[in-house]
């Protein structure tokens, strides 16, 4: 990516609406913004500026917009930026950024706008990432998560972690300097205290780390059984889909998926052919995609027709320990239930509300937040950190050399810069930007 390109992207969602924005970021930003202005301004001599007016485009009336400015250094990109305010009308959209594009502009890549921003210093990588976990976030919780790391709670610890160990390598790189004086900057039971502390801190972070997961999908609820036991009904009548209902055994013959917001989570609900024998193509395919989507799955939903005993089958498939296994007495309105299974009926609705906090509190407890990319880079730098901390504290417990203790305390601090950007190469910038919408 060029940084000294002047790009533009549309920053909302495209498509019909009451406000769209247009973003545009570069050391041209100023000048191809002017010609679009009915009323021309000086914006170079602003540090910030909201401009409301309108936008004259070619063969169009004028055009109502509110246009923001902010110069540099003073914007989130740290370049001169602008947004354009406007109706969100896709014809309306697209000729604003064609007239942008024709006046020198270059269309953004994925992620260009938060890249400069990290490039400028506005931003380190780990709450970079967590600009890409708000827009992703699907629930209030992983919202908060994100917020909460975009507000500096992974980044504050760790620049905290690294001026403590910056000192401490510049203390030991002095004694090196001084070694024929035989001058002790800091004395060896200091220096595991102050080592001890950082392996203290960084083990706190791992852990933190573990317990946030790696997933970052929605958590992902299959229901499966046998033939005609009522699971297409319950999928309907949870979901508000439209799957095909038969009493015939074996209707369902291809997997359905709906998203279904429960309160603050979402799950997605997956429907599956029922078990039965593979007796030609279409049944084995029925029954390769059924067992497919029970692997992918992070909570089954064992589906028994109200009135009908385990079969072995379903026995063992309850003591599966993973993916975990609810087993559901459907039909509940022809026939009781097995006692020691809650009871759903898709005809009066009797235990639906009581299913849908079932599966929200398991999303809840097993979904994790989707912070995930981030999660998974910051973890191996911890456990390579973690690693050349314990090398260092053995050193100085058993008097080693001390330039072995310095390249240690290097090591680390490079782990610990890689994690907070201070220390990256091209293909990582790639790698974690790529993944942001355009015009973020």
């Amino acid at each position: 990516m060029h940084t000294r390109d002047t790009i533009v992207a549309l920053s909302t969602p495209a498509g019909p609406g009451a406000r769209a924005i247009v973003r545009i970021s570069g050391p041209a930003a100023a000048a191809v913004l002017a010609p679009l202005l009915a009323t021309p301004q000086d914006l170079n001599a602003r540090r910030r500026a909201l401009l409301s007016g309108h936008l004259r485009l070619p063969d169009l009336a004028p055009i109502p917009a509110d246009v923001y400015f902010w110069g540099a250094p003073h914007s989130y990109t740290g370049q001169d930026l602008a947004e354009i305010h406007l109706l969100s009308s896709p014809p309306l959209v697209e000729l604003v950024i064609a007239q942008l594009l024709q006046a020198g502009c270059r269309a953004a890549q994925p992620g260009e706008f938060t890249m400069r921003a990290f490039l400028a210093g506005k931003l380190d990588l780990t709450r970079a990432e967590a600009v890409h976990a708000v827009i992703e976030s699907t629930s209030r919780n992983e919202l908060k998560q994100a917020l909460k790391q975009l507000a500096g709670g992974v980044a504050r610890p760790l620049q905290e972690l690294r001026d403590d160990l910056l000192d401490l390598l510049a203390d030991v790189e002095a004694a090196l300097d001084f070694a024929e004086e035989d001058i002790r900057f800091v004395q060896p039971e200091e220096m595991l205290k102050r080592i001890s502390k950082a392996l203290a801190q960084v083990t706190l972070l791992g852990k933190q780390l573990e317990q946030r997961g790696l997933a970052d999908r929605v958590f992902r609820v299959v229901l499966t059984g046998r033939p005609n036991a009522g699971k297409s009904s319950l999928f309907n009548a949870l979901a508000g889909a439209d799957a095909l209902v038969s009493p015939q055994p074996g209707t369902t013959r291809d997997y359905l998926v709906r998203r279904l917001q429960l309160g603050e989570t979402l799950i997605e609900l997956v429907d599956t052919p029922g078990w039965q024998a593979e007796t030609g193509t279409i049944e084995m395919q029925a029954q390769t995609l059924a067992r497919e989507q029970a692997e992918q799955a992070d909570l089954l939903l064992l589906c028994l027709e109200a009135g009908h005993p385990l079969t072995p089958e379903e026995e063992a498939l309850r003591r599966r320990p993973h993916p975990p296994v609810v087993t559901i007495g459907t039909k509940c309105d022809l026939a009781m239930p097995l006692c020691d299974i809650p009871a759903t009926s898709a005809v009066t609705g009797c235990g639906l509300d009581t299913l849908r906090a079932l599966l929200a509190d398991y999303a809840r407890r097993q979904r994790q937040p989707a912070l995930a990319p981030s999660l998974s880079r910051c973890r191996h730098h911890v456990e390579s950190c973690l690693e050349q901390l314990r090398r260092a504290h053995g050193i100085v417990l058993f008097e080693e050399p001390p330039e072995l203790l310095a390249l240690e305390l290097r090591g680390a601090l490079e782990q610990l810069g890689e994690m907070v950007g201070t220390v990256y190469t091209d293909d990582l910038l790639d790698r974690i930007f790529s993944r942001f919408c355009i015009g973020k």
